[in-house]
């Protein structure tokens, strides 16, 4: 992940739900115009892996 990714994302985690919500939004109405070739299955299947593991060690935190 590049620094301005991370960048990008630290400010998103600081912002308020209803700016999520609207930043999310508009981010999507831009990837609808992206020429981006459909994701195989196997980038599905690491990416579903990279989810639940997040997923894993968020609820491990929660307990």
């Amino acid at each position: 992940m590049t620094a301005v990714v991370q960048e990008l994302l630290n400010t998103f985690d600081q912002l308020t739900d209803s700016e999520r919500l609207e930043f999310v939004s508009e981010i999507l109405k831009r990837i609808i115009h992206l020429d981006a070739p459909p994701l195989s299955d196997q980038d599905l299947v690491l990416n579903a892996e990279g989810l639940f593991l997040e997923l894993d060690k968020q609820e491990s935190a929660h307990e």
